[in-house]
């Protein structure tokens, strides 16, 4: 049996994400989130998340290093592209 080979994910491919996060976000720090909307979790209290499209994976590091410098607990990051295969 041989393991197959994992395909290659592009790392300056727009993609679109789903970040789930602990606590609640203040709309006024939208500009920190490269353009991602900001929703509360109808099914989960105390729970917000980011949704929408970012141009590459730096700028999927550039939105998690605001949440950790806004000490937000991040609870999934899922790439809803990937998802949907």
């Amino acid at each position: 049996m041989h393991a197959s080979k994992p395909v290659p994910f592009p790392m300056d491919t727009p993609a679109t994400y789903r970040i789930r996060v602990r606590g609640t976000l203040d709309p006024a720090w939208l500009d920190s989130f490269c353009g991602l909307r900001i929703l509360s979790s109808a099914q989960e209290r105390d729970v917000t998340i980011l949704t929408g499209t970012l141009p590459d994976q730096a700028a999927l590091l550039g939105v998690l290093n605001a949440l950790y410098d806004l000490q937000v607990p991040l609870l999934s990051i899922v790439n809803i592209d990937e998802e949907e295969k």
